[in-house]
């Protein structure tokens, strides 16, 4: 019986994929510092050389996947960079005023103050009102807004930011 390079019935990647599947991980985990985010990562290497290198003579499949991994490693290291970077700006933004007691002076003023992030709320985009809305009014995680709008998590946390933003400079 000839061997021919492929697993039987199956992708002629699966039999690299399997050989070196946890040195890959180990290649992903060393970039981006995290395990399981690293077994997703050659997970969707996986995926990404199959569905698209099947035509293709490549002379290492080795080699090949390595980059892949190596590749996408990084993309999601900057993305999470990124991201991160978001987060810490959002959480800059996200104080609110606190509660003035029963003092009639500082209600009429919390009450201005609402008037007014409620009128710079209006003043934004649509789609940006809505991400706020749903993240700050709602408690929806930004992966959640994201899959709901049909948009990147990362355009989500830049759209409650911009609203963040917005609201502070018009209301305060």
């Amino acid at each position: 019986m000839q061997k021919t390079g492929v697993a039987r019935g199956g992708s002629p990647w699966l039999e690299v994929f399997s050989t070196q599947r946890s040195r890959l991980i180990g290649l992903a985990a060393k970039i981006i510092g995290c395990r399981s985010h690293a077994e997703d990562i050659v997970h969707e290497a996986f995926i990404k050389v199959d569905d698209t290198a099947q035509g293709e003579q490549i002379q290492s499949r080795v080699s090949y996947l390595n980059r892949v991994v190596h590749n996408l490693s990084i993309d999601h290291y900057r993305r999470r960079q990124f991201e991160d970077r978001l987060i810490s700006s959002d959480a800059e933004c996200d104080e609110a005023p606190v509660a003035s007691g029963s003092n009639p002076e500082a209600l009429v003023s919390d009450q201005q103050v609402l008037e007014r992030v409620c009128a710079a709320l209006a003043d934004l985009p649509e789609r940006t009102r809505q991400a706020f809305e749903m993240s700050r009014i709602n408690g929806m995680k930004q992966n959640e807004i994201a899959r709901a709008m049909g948009v990147s998590p990362a355009l989500v946390s830049a759209m409650i930011r911009e609203a963040l933003l917005h609201c502070r400079d018009k209301a305060l």
